[in-house]
Parts: structure tokens; sequence; C-alpha cells
């Protein structure tokens, strides 16, 4: 059923690989989000909260990279110990503390000299403008739906992105106590679509501002773009909703492996909530975002 649409936002949707590390552990964790482009002249939409995340890895990176210059001007000797607590209070590091962040923008761009965004002030949604940026990798740009109040209860509709990141192309550089992207390993990450009917629309101040849908939106799809069978964009994923249903099972005995077990289990609906197509174009005409509409 989404075939075709799956391979029209393919052209247009890319992730957002993030790779990070805690002060207690060498371990590299690796993360992903999805945007999608509006346009050829560099301009895409996400999350708010992916953006969030970019803008604090400055934030973090700078802070440990205080923390480590002053650290190695430490002495070698027997207050050591005591003077490196010292340090970590004054820059509030401690054993679960992310300290590096590195991200980067997959297949989008050939090279660009940073980005710049705009944030929607109560949606979770954020304009990105990619600046100076050299080849352009995508190959085709987002179909917007014209008549947001068209869209009903009971249609079926997809949604793509990175939920899950498999790339492995990173590691720990212990000589200079860094994190960073390596030219061997996995670059990519599967794109993973997942479709869903449409069961409620989401209101803000009277002001119908999402979509909510029977399945939900899985991490690392949070940004991508949520589509008919034509391949229209509808809106963008955003988050999902974890609703209780009462049906729970406390200490129940089944068997397993032909031995009796007691089980509990709390049941829930996980349901995705995506911003409304029609607060994406009025975002857009905001900052005079050019994007395209359906015929």
């Amino acid at each position: 059923m989404f075939v075709e649409a799956i391979e029209k936002a393919a052209a247009y949707t890319r992730p957002i690989h993030t790779i990070m590390r805690t002060y207690g552990g060498k371990q590299i964790i690796p993360g992903a989000a999805t945007f999608f482009f509006v346009n050829r002249e560099g301009y895409a939409i996400t999350c708010k909260h992916v953006v969030d995340l970019l803008l604090a890895s400055e934030t973090i990176n700078a802070n440990y990279a205080a923390f480590r210059a002053e650290r190695n001007r430490l002495p070698n000797d027997g207050k050591y110990k005591n003077n490196l607590k010292g340090l970590e209070l004054k820059y509030n590091i401690g054993p679960d503390t992310v300290i590096q962040i590195r991200n980067s923008f997959v297949d989008a761009v050939s090279s660009m000299s940073g980005f710049t965004v705009h944030l929607h002030p109560t949606a979770d949604l954020a304009i990105i403008k990619l600046n100076d940026f050299g080849n352009i990798l995508y190959s085709d740009v987002a179909v917007f739906k014209k008549n947001g109040a068209d869209i009903k209860q009971g249609e079926t509709l997809c949604r793509l992105g990175f939920p899950f990141p498999e790339f492995t192309n990173f590691a720990y550089n212990e000589a200079i106590d860094d994190i960073e992207w390596t030219a061997t390993g996995i670059q990519q990450s599967p794109r993973f679509p997942i479709d869903g009917m449409v069961t409620r629309f989401l209101a803000e101040n009277n002001s119908l501002n999402g979509i909510e849908l029977s399945t939900p939106g899985l991490r690392g799809q949070s940004g991508g773009p949520l589509f008919n069978k034509e391949g229209v964009v509808y809106g963008m994923q955003s988050s999902t909703k974890h609703l209780h249903l009462g049906f729970d099972i406390i200490d129940k005995e089944i068997f397993i492996n032909n031995r009796p077990h007691k089980v509990t289990d709390y049941s829930f609906m996980h349901l995705g909530q995506c911003i409304h197509v029609d607060v994406i174009k009025n975002f857009l005409d905001e900052h005079k975002v050019m994007y395209y509409e359906e015929d």
C-alpha cells in the first residue's frame, strides 16, 4: 500500500546520527533522529526536542573540554584525587553525566559551515537551515497536503524514520580522550516505516495542532514525515502517548518450557502523536520558507 510513497519520502528524509558518552565509562552510546527537507535551499524540519539536543551538544562539549584542560594541569601527587573531586564538583560532572556528544547530518549535503534554527513557541517543531552547504545529497523535497481540514478519522497513514541506530562508524580516541567519527564501520541505519490509523485529533488552546495514530512512533522516528499512500505529507512524527488499558495481570501462573512461572503484566496502548500539517505550513510561512503543496 505504501511502497511507492515510502520511496518518495526516502528521497527527502534523512537521519541525524548522534554519539555520546558518560563520564563513568568509555563506551559510546549511539542514537538517531529524523529530519526532512522542504526545499532545495537547505531548509528542513524536525522536532524541537531533537534540536534542543543538537544545541545542548555545544554546551556539554565545551564544559568537558574546560574540565579536561584543568584536569590535565593537575599535579600527579598525593592531592590528585582530592583535587580531581573538586574539579568534578566545579563542572557538575558525575559518573552518569553525559560529557561528550557528536552529531552528524547523514547524506544531506556534501559540506556545510553549520546550521541555523527556528523553534516553534508551543509545538514540538523546529526549522533547520543548513548554512553554506556544498552539493545537495537529497534528491527530492516534501509535498504537503493543501487542506489539512480534509484529514479524516479512520484514514491509514505512514511514518518514516530511523529508529534503530545500527551505524558503527565511531570510536573512542584514548590518546586525546575524545569520541569521533571514523571512515570505517557501518555508516548507515536502515529506514523504517510504520503505518497507523488516524484515531483522534489533538488540540491546544482550542486550536487543532496534532494527529493521533493507532500505533506508536518509534524512538528515532521523531522528526520524520507522516504521509498518505500517494506520498503527500500530512504532518510530522513527534511523540508517543501511553494509555493504560486496565487489562492488568498480576502474579498469573503460566507454563514456560513446561514449567510454571508467575508473571505480571500492565497493559498500555501506545499511540503516536504527530504535528499537524497546518501547524507546519503556518510556521514555514511565518519564517518565509518556501515549500510545496499538492496540486
